[in-house]
C-alpha cells in the first residue's frame, strides 16, 4: 500500500506576492492608459457590429448577471459614440393638408429648440403687430373711405328708389333688418297696413298690383345696393389681407428666408404663411361685447386655435456631442416606442400632434439602444414593436390597443420617422437560446452574438489588467487608495471567486462592492488608505451579515442535532460533504452517509430515489457507483447483495454526483466489515473504472467540514480527500492553510477510489489476482468474501425455497366427524 502525502500548504492557495505589483498604491495606476476589458469575444462581437451598417446586423451580447454587461458596453460605446457625428434633432408639427397626419420634420443637432423658439416669437409678434395695425390712423382712415363710399354710393341708389316709389305714389321705407317696405300714398297722406285693410277691396287690389311692379321697377337697384354692400366687404377684406400681408412680410417672411434650404421646412412655413391669410380673423381684435357673449369657451377656443402654430420639439439632441447611447432600464411599449398622450376637454379625451412624446428608440436614432432581454420580454408588446422598427427602419407612434381592437377612437396618425440605430441587447446564454428556437425574426435582426466570460487565466499579463481595472474602479467611484498589499488581496479574492488558482474571476461587480465597503470602513477608523487587514475585515463583516443560517447549522453540529462525526471510525458510514446556496451565500457542509447490506436479490437501493427527494445526476452517480461494483466483483460470479444508502437526516432535495465517491466508500465499508475513519471527509465523483473526478465547490466544502472540526477542537488527524484534479481549484481561508501548515489539519489528493479507501480505511485496497480473487489481506478480499458468503446464503435460501415449494404438504380438516386429506401444491 503506497503511503499518501497530504497536501502542503503552499499547494492551498495561490498567493500574489505584493512586490509583484508595479505600484505602491492606487494612485500610481495610470488613469490615462487604461487597460482594455478582458472579454475579447463581447469586444468583437461589438467592433464587428459597429462597422456593419446593415439592419440585421444588431448585436446580442450574452453573460451571466454580475460581470458586468452593461457597464462593458457603454464603455465600449463612449469612445465612438463621440466621433460618430451628432444625429439630428426632430419635430412634429401640423400638417395644414391632413390635421390628423402630423409632420416629422428633421433639423441640425440644436437647430429644432432654436427653430421652436423663434416660430413661437414670429407668431407672438404677428398676433401682438395685427391688432395695433387695425388701431392705426392710417388702416382706419383707408376704412372710413371705403365705407363712406359706400355709404354715398348707397344713397343715391336709395334717393332712385324713393323718387320711383314716389312716382308711382307710393313712399320707400327700410326696417332694422334692411327689408324695403312700400306704402301707398292716397290723397297726399301716408297709409300704413292698418289704414290700407279699411280700404274697398277693389282699392286695396289696386294698390298691391301697383305696389309689386314698383317693386319690380326697384329690384335692379335692391341688387345694385347688395352689390356695393359685397364690394364694400370684399375691399374691407382686401385691405386687412394687406395689412396682415405687410405684417407678414416685415417679420414671418425673413424668418422664412432662413430655411429656403430645408425643403419640407419651407413648405411648411409657406402652408403656415398661407393659414394665417386664411385666418385672418382670429388674428383682429374682438370687441369686448363679443368676448363677453361668447364666454371663456370663446375665449379659450381662439387661444387653442394658434397651437397649430407650435413646434412640438420631439428630439432634442442640441446637448449631445456625438451619437447618443441610451439604456432603457423599463422598456414598456411606451417608453420604448414613444406615445400619444390624450387631455380631458369639456368631457371628452383630446388629443393633437402637441401630446406626441417620444421614446427611448427615438432618442437613440442615430446612435446605440442598450436593452436587458429580460426587461423587455416583459412587456411582449414592446418586443413586437422593436422588431417591427428594426424590420422597416422607422418608428411608429401607435397605441398598442390599436392591434387588437376591432373599433377604433378617433386619433392621429403621426408620419413614422426613419429609423438608424444600432440595438445592444444583453442577457443570459437561456434567453438567447430561447429566442432563437421560438422566434424566428431574432435571428434575421441579430446576427452577431458576443459571449462574456466568467475568467481569465491567471498571469503576469492579466494581473496587470486586473490591477489596472481596480485602479479604475477607485478613481470612479472616489474610494479610499488602496496601497500594494490590499491590491494583491483583492487579486487573490477574484481567483477565490473563481474558485481555481490559476483563473482570475472577472465579475468585477462583486469585487468593487467588497471594495466600497472597506472604503467605507477605512474611513469610520480614520484611515487614509485601505490596507490588507481594512479589506480581511470588510470581508469578514460581509460574510457576517449573510451568515445567519450557517451559523444556526453549525450550532446544531455542536450540539450533535445533526449527527456527523469528527472523531472514531465505524462500519459502513462516511463523511460526505456539500454545497449549499443561500441567496448569494455559498456555504459547505458534511452529511453522515450510512449504509447497510444484507442477504437478498434487491441490488443498491437509493433510499435518496426511493423517497423521490434524489435528482438525476445524484441518481446517475449510483447508478456508475453499481456499475463499477459489478466491473471490480461480478467478473467470476453474480453479485447477490440487499444494500441501501442514504442522507441522514437529509429532508430537501439532493442532487448532483459529488458524494458517489463517499457512498461507495460507504458501501465497500458495509461489505468488508472495515471501519471508515470518520476524522474524514470525502468528496468527489466516481467513474465507472474507478477514477475519481473533479467535483465543484471544493473549496466551501473543505472550509465546512473544518468549520465543524475547529469548533469540537481540531485533534491533527481530521482532514478531507478531494480529487486530485481539484487541487487546483482550492482558494481557502488563511485559518485552514495555517491549520495544515501546523499539521491540525490534513488534505488527502486521491486520482482513484482506491486511493480514498486506504486512506479512510487503513488497508490496502488489493489488487486481483490469476484466480479472479484480490490479495489477501486487503479491503477487496474482505468484500470479494463477503460477497461470495452472501450469494452461497441468498442460492441456499432460494434452494430451501424451491425444496418447500416442491414437497407435498397435508392439510387435515375435520367435518362432521370425517378426516380429509388435501394435496396443496404452492
Amino acid at each position: 500500500m503506497a503511503i499518501l502525502k497530504s497536501l502542503s500548504a503552499s499547494k492551498l492557495r495561490a498567493q500574489l506576492a505584493p512586490e509583484k505589483i508595479p505600484y505602491r498604491d492606487s494612485t500610481e495606476i495610470c488613469p490615462t492608459h487604461p487597460a482594455p476589458p478582458m472579454q475579447p469575444r463581447a469586444l468583437h462581437a461589438l467592433e464587428l457590429g459597429l462597422n456593419i451598417a446593415k439592419k440585421e446586423y444588431n448585436i446580442f451580447i450574452v453573460g451571466e448577471p454580475q460581470l458586468g454587461r452593461t457597464y462593458l458596453v457603454q464603455n465600449f460605446l463612449a469612445p465612438r459614440a463621440a466621433e460618430r457625428a451628432t444625429p439630428p434633432d426632430w419635430i412634429y408639427v401640423f400638417n395644414f393638408d391632413d390635421p390628423d397626419r402630423p409632420l416629422a420634420l428633421s433639423l441640425a443637432s440644436g437647430a429644432a429648440r432654436t427653430f421652436k423658439n423663434e416660430l413661437a416669437s414670429v407668431v407672438h409678434r404677428i398676433r401682438d403687430e395685427v391688432p395695433q395695425r387695425f388701431a392705426q390712423d392710417h388702416y382706419l382712415r383707408q376704412k372710413e373711405k371705403l365705407v363712406r363710399q359706400f355709404q354715398n354710393s348707397k344713397e343715391e341708389l336709395i334717393l332712385q328708389m324713393e323718387e320711383q316709389a314716389e312716382y308711382h305714389g307710393f313712399s320707400l321705407s327700410f326696417d332694422e333688418q334692411g327689408n324695403v317696405n312700400l306704402f301707398p300714398v292716397v290723397d297726399g297722406k301716408v297709409l300704413n297696413s292698418g289704414e290700407v285693410d279699411k280700404l274697398e277691396s277693389g282699392m286695396r287690389q289696386k294698390l298691391r298690383s301697383e305696389g309689386d311692379q314698383t317693386l319690380d321697377a326697384m329690384l335692379g337697384l335692391l341688387r345694385q345696393i347688395n352689390s356695393r354692400e359685397q364690394e364694400l366687404r370684399d375691399a374691407e377684406r382686401n385691405l386687412e389681407r394687406e395689412l396682415l400681408e405687410q405684417v407678414l412680410v416685415e417679420v414671418l417672411d425673413p424668418f422664412v428666408e432662413q430655411f429656403i434650404d430645408h425643403e419640407r421646412l419651407h413648405v411648411f412655413l409657406s402652408s403656415l404663411r398661407q393659414d394665417l391669410l386664411e385666418n385672418l380673423d382670429q388674428l383682429k381684435p374682438r370687441e369686448a361685447g363679443a368676448v363677453q357673449m361668447g364666454g371663456p369657451e370663446a375665449a379659450a377656443s381662439n387661444e387653442g386655435f394658434f397651437d397649430r402654430y407650435t413646434v412640438n420639439l420631439f428630439v432634442d439632441n442640441s446637448k449631445l456631442s456625438g451619437a447618443p447611447i441610451i439604456v432603457e432600464d423599463n422598456p414598456t411599449f411606451f417608453n420604448l416606442l414613444g406615445c400619444i398622450e390624450r387631455e380631458a376637454e369639456w368631457g371628452a379625451l383630446f388629443t393633437d400632434f402637441t401630446l406626441l412624446k417620444s421614446g427611448a428608440l427615438h432618442r437613440a436614432n442615430g446612435g446605440f439602444l442598450i436593452l436587458h432581454i429580460e426587461d423587455i420580454l416583459q412587456h411582449p408588446q414592446a418586443w413586437e414593436g422593436l422588431l417591427r422598427a428594426l424590420r422597416s427602419m422607422q418608428i411608429r407612434i401607435e397605441d398598442p390597443g390599436d392591434h387588437h381592437e376591432t373599433i377604433r377612437t378617433k386619433t392621429i396618425v403621426p408620419e413614422p420617422i426613419a429609423l438608424n440605430v444600432k440595438v445592444i441587447l444583453v442577457g443570459t446564454d437561456e434567453a438567447y437560446d430561447m429566442l432563437l428556437a421560438y422566434d424566428d425574426r431574432f435571428p434575421k435582426l441579430f446576427k452577431i452574438k458576443g459571449q462574456i466570460q466568467d475568467t481569465v487565466v491567471r498571469d503576469e499579463d492579466s494581473i496587470l489588467k486586473y490591477v489596472h481595472s481596480l485602479g479604475r474602479m477607485i478613481r470612479e467611484d472616489d474610494l479610499l487608495p488602496f496601497d500594494r498589499n490590499a491590491l494583491a488581496w483583492l487579486v487573490d479574492f477574484a481567483s477565490r471567486l473563481a474558485e481555481d488558482q490559476k483563473k482570475l474571476s472577472l465579475r468585477l461587480p462583486i469585487v468593487r462592492e467588497v471594495m466600497i465597503e472597506a472604503s467605507a470602513m477605512g474611513m469610520m477608523h480614520g484611515a487614509v488608505m485601505v490596507d490588507k487587514g481594512i479589506l480581511e475585515e470588510a470581508w469578514k463583516a460581509k460574510n457576517y451579515r449573510s451568515n445567519l443560517y450557517e451559523e444556526e447549522f453549525l450550532s446544531e453540529y455542536d450540539r450533535q442535532l445533526i449527527k456527523v462525526a469528527t472523531s472514531g471510525s465505524a462500519v459502513g458510514q462516511a463523511n460526505g460533504l456539500s454545497v449549499t446556496f443561500l441567496g448569494d451565500y455559498e456555504l459547505g457542509l458534511p452529511h453522515q452517509i450510512s449504509c447497510s447490506v444484507g442477504v437478498g436479490h434487491g441490488g443498491v437501493i437509493d433510499l435518496e430515489r426511493e423517497a423521490e427527494l434524489g435528482g438525476p445526476i445524484h441518481t446517475k452517480g449510483m447508478m456508475i457507483l453499481k456499475s463499477y461494483l459489478l466491473k471490480l466483483f461480478a467478473q467470476n460470479k453474480p453479485v447477490v447483495i440487499n444494500a441501501s444508502l442514504c442522507f441522514e437526516q437529509s429532508y430537501a432535495h439532493v442532487d448532483g454526483d459529488s458524494a458517489s465517491g463517499a457512498e461507495l466508500a460507504a458501501l465497500i465499508s458495509a461489505l468488508s466489515g472495515c471501519p471508515n475513519n470518520l476524522a474524514l471527509a470525502f468528496t468527489g465523483a466516481v467513474s465507472q473504472s474507478g477514477a475519481i473526478m473533479a467535483v465543484g465547490g471544493v473549496t466551501y466544502k473543505v472550509e465546512g467540514f473544518f468549520e465543524v472540526c475547529r469548533r469540537r477542537g481540531l485533534t491533527g488527524n481530521q482532514g478531507v480527500i478531494i480529487p486530485e484534479d481539484n487541487v487546483v481549484h482550492l482558494m481557502l481561508k488563511q485559518e485552514v492553510v495555517q491549520a495544515v501548515e501546523e499539521g491540525r489539519f490534513h488534505i488527502y489528493p486521491v486520482c482513484c477510489i482506491e486511493e480514498a479507501l486506504e486512506i479512510l480505511t487503513g488497508l490496502p485496497a488489493g489488487r486481483r489476482l490469476k484466480n479472479g480473487s484480490f490479495s489477501a489481506g486487503s479491503l477487496y478480499r474482505h468484500v470479494d468474501d463477503r460477497l461470495k458468503e452472501l450469494e452461497e446464503l441468498a442460492t441456499r435460501d432460494v434452494t430451501t425455497r424451491k425444496t418447500r415449494r416442491s414437497s407435498p404438504k397435508t392439510a387435515v380438516a375435520d367435518s362432521s366427524g370425517i378426516e380429509a386429506r388435501v394435496r396443496i401444491l404452492r
